[in-house]
């Protein structure tokens, strides 16, 4: 028999392993929160389009300039001192694709034209003087070589700065017969141009495809049906929706648990659907909300005491109608009646597909977790205050990983044709809000994307941003740059649209808003309707 000794060392032995083992997984865990937290910020920060160009002027230019070298060298020796003006032009194509010298027939041509005036400035002085020294310039063949590409790139309209460098280096060609020079300069040209246009149309003009997520996704709704607002918030929600094909709404309806219907014994009612088929709705106290979709059309939903599942029907693009139990109760009856006939209007009126959810548990904790079983990707909530902050409810959706709007309604508007958009900084948020905008607005409506600034020094760059902004989206869309304090200049236009549209701030530190508290809390008095967007934290 062994010994207590022996009993606590073989109980140490195998702690031991185990405790490395656990501490190990957690370091593990710990790591990849850290990655993933990283890769998110970095997801963020390439997201403005700024640094996404930036980014691309380091990565680009540097490969196609040493391609082109490369492939030069095995086909001419030419000096490296002739391929600045190439790595200029590249410069200015992928730094600003959408200006002025981003067109890559004008780059072409201007380094092409450039060169060939060299090539006629070179020959002209080789026959007056004989030609020069080696390494030595005429000032009548710089002078000369000037004067016509001006003159030429003005008159054919392909002005660029690097035309007169490519024009000035071919005087200096030494051993290299300039007219190979000139044949280069046009290959060169052409590979660097094609390159450019291969990467602004396949991917610059479709950045919104890969970078920005709340384009992307938002076909799901979830719509938590509170208070007096919750229809109101339906049709916005509906809206959003219908914009795209895969759109549905989800209709969610969260039972207190202290009512009678999160406990006692199970009861059942009827939902109908649009084709008479019939859900059974049971509300229980097992602890599960479970949803089993049977090849007869029918839908059975469990309503229990947590959040672990949806109860939604699944198998109809809507319910128009209920037939009534007595032994579901009342106040569940009720919230199932109403999420049919709020479902039935927006089936009729939007043409969106729509379910109805009923759960139970934590309003705030449940309304995420339904979004995250229903495969909703946007939650569109109504807006609700609590002494001039947002409730404790709206505060635990804005903190969830689910991107989520708080829509005020003051009009009882159905349609929103006008809206305004107010953006403080650009990124995943401010590419959101446009997208909601326009999927709003449709062809038919007008979104104005505005900007505040301070001093007039900062409305050309404020106006770049914008304009970057908005070139990914279609639409009839406007960019405004006003030169007031946010709340004067919302003040003096909200009237004019039907809905502002601007970020809950979520971005800013505590302490940021702290001292300024986010806009959408400073705006009581606005006549139009308000939505607050909130990407979800990752």
């Amino acid at each position: 028999m062994a010994g207590p000794g022996r009993r606590l060392r073989d109980a140490l032995g195998e702690r031991i392993p185990d405790r490395a083992h656990d501490r190990l997984i957690a370091a593990r865990r710990r790591v990849r929160r850290i990655e993933r937290r990283e890769l998110s910020e970095f997801r963020r920060w390439v997201q403005n389009t700024s640094n996404l160009l930036h980014l691309s002027v380091v990565l680009f230019v540097p490969v196609v300039i040493g391609v082109v070298t490369y492939l030069t060298n095995h086909v001419q020796t030419l000096s490296f001192l002739l391929f600045p003006p190439l790595a200029s032009g590249t410069y200015t194509l992928f730094s600003d694709p959408e200006g002025r010298y981003a067109n890559p027939i004008r780059f072409v041509a201007s380094l092409s034209v450039g060169a060939l005036c060299g090539l006629v400035a070179h020959t002209a002085t080789a026959w007056l003087y004989g030609g020069a020294a080696t390494g030595a310039v005429f000032p009548g063949s710089a002078a000369l070589a000037i004067f016509l590409t001006g003159l030429l790139t003005w008159g054919g309209g392909v002005e660029s700065p690097s035309a007169f460098a490519t024009a000035l280096l071919a005087l200096v060609t030494g051993d290299v017969d300039p007219v190979t020079y000139v044949v280069s300069v046009f290959l060169a040209t052409t590979l660097v141009a094609a390159v450019f246009v291969v990467w602004r149309e396949q991917f610059y003009e479709k950045r919104a495809r890969y970078l920005y997520e709340t384009v992307r996704g938002d076909d799901h709704v979830l719509v938590p049906v509170r208070g007096d607002a919750g229809e109101r918030t339906a049709f916005f929600g509906a809206r959003l929706a219908a914009a795209h094909e895969a759109g549905k709404v989800v209709l969610l309806d969260v039972v207190d648990p202290g009512e009678p219907s999160g406990t006692g014994d199970t009861s059942a009612a009827e939902v109908g659907g649009p084709d008479g088929a019939a859900g059974n709705v049971a509300v229980d106290d097992t602890g599960s909300n479970d949803v089993a979709v049977d090849d007869t059309g029918s839908s059975d939903v469990a309503v229990g005491d947590t959040t672990d599942g949806v109860a939604a029907d699944d198998t109809t693009d809507g319910v128009v109608g209920a037939a009534s139990d007595d032994s579901l109760p009342p106040a569940t009856d009720e919230r199932v009646r109403r999420l049919e006939r709020i479902a039935a209007t927006l089936r009729t009126r939007v043409g969106v597909p729509c379910e109805v959810a009923v759960v139970e548990g934590d309003p705030g904790a449940a309304t995420l977790q339904a979004a995250r079983n229903a495969g909703c990707d946007l939650v569109v909530t109504p807006y609700e205050s609590d002494r001039g902050a947002l409730s404790g409810y709206v505060r635990r959706v804005f903190a969830g990983d689910v991107d989520a709007i708080a829509f005020r309604s003051t009009s009882g508007r159905r349609r929103w044709n006008r809206v305004l958009v107010l953006v403080a900084r650009p990124g995943d948020t401010a590419h959101g809000m446009i997208d909601f905008a326009t999927r709003l607005t449709g062809a038919r409506g007008t979104v104005s994307v505005t900007t505040c600034i301070g001093s007039e020094s900062e409305r050309r760059p404020a106006e770049t941003r914008l304009d970057r902004l908005v070139e990914t989206v279609d639409g009839n869309i406007e960019t405004r740059v006003a030169r007031s304090p946010l709340e004067d200049f919302i003040a003096a236009n909200a009237d004019n649209y039907d809905l502002l549209v601007l970020g809950s701030s979520g971005e800013r530190s505590p302490a940021s808003r702290f001292v300024s508290p986010p806009t959408f809390q400073r705006l009581q008095d606005v006549d139009c309707d308000i939505a607050v967007f909130d990407r979800g934290t990752p």
